[in-house]
């Protein structure tokens, strides 16, 4: 409840990691909740990721800055990025505004805001997964980067001893005989790898977002379908038009992911938002890899999942309604099959999802500064899912005028001006 024991009508427009788990932290805390979204919790962009809960993810993916990467990734020769050029031009302000937070003093300050939030990560999912009996759904095995080459092998181990003596991240480092008999599947010999261990991963990323959801109904909350474009100020207030007829409420929250952009837009709100476009696929009937495991040098994640070995790419830079263009898919296919026997691919048509990015690279989180009773909870990039829950709590401990129990300033969308 807020701060002064009150509890308050809230809606939440958006029902993917993030705004599920900020719907089910408002009702934990005693708040009547109603979460709307135009498809069932957890069946857009949530339902398409690699499945892992990142701990190790402490510094926010920068834009590579050697020329040498960004000659490739404009040449498309590399599967780590592709574009459209419709999407680069549309997106050109934001990706300018991602290079320069990316250069190495930014970076620097904004990984302090990210791991204060990424520490979290982890204990704040135990807690959901704890109250909506979801374990069974988590292994606690960690992350695997994969090296070809002996010489980028030596340059991630470096680097993982820095994040290890800076925040504490523990990680294994593996020969590549090490490598083979962990993942006896794999058919070539590799350089070796760097195994992060305080990550989770789960078998079923949007099944875990569902027993979120139910939980979330099970103590009174009220999920609709509606359209998110209808929401809108009414008085003092927020309305918005759902199936099952007009909801109103005091305080509204906002958590579109990659559709944020364009509805904040509409609000008055410039915020520097773009969207990553990611593709996977699962496979059967082939080998599959004992822990999530990142092929560092080729940008493709492979996790066993429920439907399959999935196989998850790198960014795509392109309009989220655009025709799609799944190249980075066939290199991953490509380099997995040289790796281990990648059986046969169950969907016959890849998946598409789009990543919300912020040019910062960290969240926007708190009051939305120009509506009074609107809140903001989206621009997670690659980490929604690792941070759904985390972000939950430090929105809530904003609406309830407590507190917050990390510091909230380097989220608030008042940074932009």
């Amino acid at each position: 409840m807020a701060a002064d024991g009150t509890s308050k009508d809230i809606l939440v427009i958006g029902a993917g990691i993030v705004g599920t788990c900020a719907a089910l932290e408002l009702a934990l805390r005693g708040h009547r909740v109603t979460l709307m979204d135009r498809r069932l919790p957890g069946l857009e962009t949530s339902y398409g990721n690699a499945g892992v809960i990142q701990r190790e993810a402490v510094e926010p993916y920068a834009m590579p800055r050697s020329l040498r990467f960004l000659l490739a990734a404009a040449l498309g020769r590399t599967p780590d990025v592709h574009y459209h050029v419709a999407g680069l031009l549309a997106a050109w302000p934001q990706l300018w505004q991602y290079w320069r937070a990316s250069a190495p003093h930014r970076h620097r300050q904004a990984s302090g805001d990210y791991a204060a939030l990424i520490a979290h990560a982890t204990s704040e999912h135990q807690r959901m997964l704890d109250l909506a009996g979801a374990n069974a759904l988590v292994q606690r095995q960690g992350l695997r980067l994969v090296y070809r080459s002996a010489g980028l092998l030596d340059e991630a181990l470096k680097d993982a001893a820095r994040i290890e003596r800076e925040y504490g991240i523990a990680f294994r480092a593996m020969d590549g005989a090490q490598l083979q008999a962990a993942e006896p599947g794999f058919r070539i010999p590799l350089a070796g790898a760097v195994h992060w261990l305080d990550s989770w991963s789960v078998s079923d990323p949007s099944l875990v977002v569902e027993r979120y959801a139910r939980l979330f109904t099970a103590l009174g909350g009220r999920f609709v379908l509606g359209n998110a474009g209808s929401l809108r100020q009414a008085g003092a207030g927020w309305q918005a038009d759902t199936v099952e007829g007009r909801v109103e409420a005091s305080q509204a929250v906002v958590a579109l992911g990659p559709w944020a952009g364009p509805f904040t837009r509409r609000l008055g709100y410039r915020l520097p938002l773009f969207v990553k476009r990611g593709y996977h696929r699962h496979y059967v009937n082939g080998a599959t890899v004992a822990v999530p495991t990142l092929d560092a040098e080729r940008g493709y994640v492979m996790s066993a999942q429920k439907k399959g070995l999935r196989i998850t790419t790198g960014a795509e830079i392109a309009d989220i309604d655009a025709t799609p263009t799944p190249r980075q898919l066939a290199l991953a296919e490509a380099a997995a099959a040289g790796l281990l026997a990648l059986g046969e691919p169950v969907e016959s048509t890849p998946w598409l999802g789009s990543r919300p990015c912020v040019a910062d690279m960290k969240p926007i989180i708190g009051k939305a500064g120009r509506h009074d009773g609107l809140w903001f909870n989206f621009g997670h990039g690659h980490q929604g899912f690792t941070l759904g829950p985390a972000s939950a709590r430090l929105l809530a401990d904003l609406i309830d005028g407590g507190t917050p129990y990390t510091d909230a300033a380097g989220y608030a969308p008042g940074r932009f001006g």
